[in-house]
């Protein structure tokens, strides 16, 4: 039986290794042993810190959003309360961004978060572009009527759906159907059919 050689496999592998180490310190590119260690704790790092990384960017995103309100007179915790109060949802990545680019619309934010902790503002507040819209004791009418419009709608759509079954009970084939399926559907529409053959069914449903 012939030798089996496995050194082409084994020399594969260990290029494949310092292949992906290439460019760490002194042995750990060069000799394979060192490299699989180091390759090893450089994936345990990357999962741990692909998380912690999110982490980090949030507390940055903080840290400016902070350092805006203060200039503006408000504590980022009383600023993020206030546009909650008032439905401002805007991320703070994109607050922080703002915060840095256009301080003029930042302050608006902090005028509206101003308003919102006060309960001046109702949650039916909009950012739209560069303009902030806010909402007083008008817009809650407004939103009232809407509603109120909505039920409207809703109850229109209702009866549509009453009428259409309606015609599409009359519209059904009756001949098709048993007579038990027919006293169902006359004991539903509340007509009396004792002693009556299935045609004479058909016509009193059919009235």
């Amino acid at each position: 039986m012939a030798r089996v050689k496995n050194g082409a496999v084994t020399k594969a592998r260990h290029k494949k290794v310092l292949k992906e180490a290439k460019g760490y310190f002194g042995s750990k590119h060069r000799l394979y042993k060192s490299a699989k260690e180091q390759l090893m704790h450089s994936g345990q790092y990357a999962f741990r810190d692909r998380k912690q990384k999110k982490r980090e960017f949030r507390k940055l995103w903080i840290t400016r959003i902070n350092a805006a309100c203060r200039q503006n007179d408000i504590s980022y915790s009383r600023f993020i309360e206030g546009l909650t109060k008032a439905g401002v949802e805007v991320n703070r990545k994109m607050l922080s961004e703002i915060a840095i680019q256009d301080p003029k619309m930042f302050s608006e934010f902090v005028k509206v978060a101003k308003e919102g902790k006060a309960g001046k503002i109702v949650k039916a507040t909009e950012v739209i572009g560069r303009e902030v819209t806010i909402s007083g004791s008008k817009d809650e009418k407004q939103v009232k009527k809407s509603a109120k419009k909505k039920e409207e709608v809703v109850e229109a759509e209702v009866k549509e759906e009453t009428v259409v079954k309606a015609d599409s009970d009359n519209k059904k084939d009756y001949s098709k159907m048993t007579v038990a399926e027919l006293k169902e559907i006359a004991a539903s529409k509340k007509i009396t059919v004792t002693g009556m053959k299935k045609a004479e069914i058909i016509a009193a449903l059919t009235k």
